[in-house]
């Protein structure tokens, strides 16, 4: 991906040269708090077990190193959070009738605190709405690659892509609408609407991918279908040596993530991603 030369994005907020240490004691959260937290934080898929321990919240801050690898991979996402902003920026006039409001990225190493919950690097980036930031541990990237099998830079961008996708719909009212539905389903069937909601991700990342063409390098969408490809659940749970389970899928097959990532970047249109009005996926 050509990005040598091009501007960051001031929507960075970074947290990587503090790392917090647990001392003193947090507020047990109850009541309608607590409820907000386990929803959001199953919601999204992250551990939010951290913001329930009241002995372990972070209440001093140790400084950390941060190496010239990481420098160029905060830069990096920088510079694609900002091709993000000026892609749904132009798009949402276009195609909603409205004004794309930005998100924040924070970028942090190990661990940090969300609304939604504690975040790890294990845990993978994740988008928060309840404060409409996207949060990443840059190492991810190496993961990515070396673990993985997703190499590429453009691997890397449709991650923050993927993340950005998720704020897209918090912005549209789909990740609400798609919350109160699983509140009301069982697990199976609440998967199955996580599914949905993943793979239009996946889309708006291939909208996102068309209208940045005159930045993409040859074999760039080649990374980014891998990318979708290998981490598809069916072949995450082939890699655990698991025999896949689909009920038990949150974000779609390999072939779905990479068939609708393709279909945004064909069609280049927030209604082609309608993932939830067709039966087959």
């Amino acid at each position: 991906m050509r990005l040598r030369g091009r501007r960051g994005s001031q929507n960075i907020e970074d947290r990587r040269r503090s790392g917090a240490r647990s001392g003193g004691k947090a507020a047990p959260i109850g009541g309608v708090g607590l409820l907000l937290v386990l929803a959001i934080g199953y919601f999204a898929g992250i551990d939010v077990t951290p913001l329930l321990q009241q002995g372990g919240a972070p209440q001093q801050t140790q400084t950390r190193q941060v190496s010239a690898q990481d420098e160029r991979a905060a830069e990096f996402s920088s510079q694609v959070l900002a091709t993000t902003e000026q892609v749904w920026g132009q798009i949402f006039p276009q195609q909603v009738g409205r004004d794309y409001t930005t998100p924040t990225l924070v970028l942090y190493a190990d661990v940090t605190q969300s609304p939604c919950g504690g975040a790890s690097g294990a845990t993978g980036p994740f988008y928060c709405p309840a404060d409409k930031k996207a949060y990443l541990d840059t190492a991810f990237f190496a993961t990515l690659s070396s673990q993985l099998g997703a190499r590429g830079d453009f691997a890397a961008a449709y991650v923050i892509a993927h993340e950005v996708a998720h704020h897209v719909q918090n912005e549209l009212g789909i990740l609400g609408q798609v919350h109160q539905a699983r509140q009301r389903s069982n697990q199976t069937e609440a998967n199955a609407l996580t599914v949905r909601l993943e793979l239009q991700a996946d889309c708006l990342s291939g909208v996102w991918a068309r209208s940045v063409k005159g930045l993409l390098e040859p074999g760039d969408i080649e990374e980014a279908l891998n990318a979708a490809r290998m981490i598809g659940d069916d072949h995450l749970q082939k890699r655990a040596g698991r025999v896949p389970q689909p009920h038990t899928f949150t974000h779609g097959t390999s072939a779905q993530r990479a068939s609708w990532f393709a279909k945004g970047f064909k069609s280049g249109a927030i209604n082609t991603c309608d993932t939830f009005s067709v039966r087959r996926l």
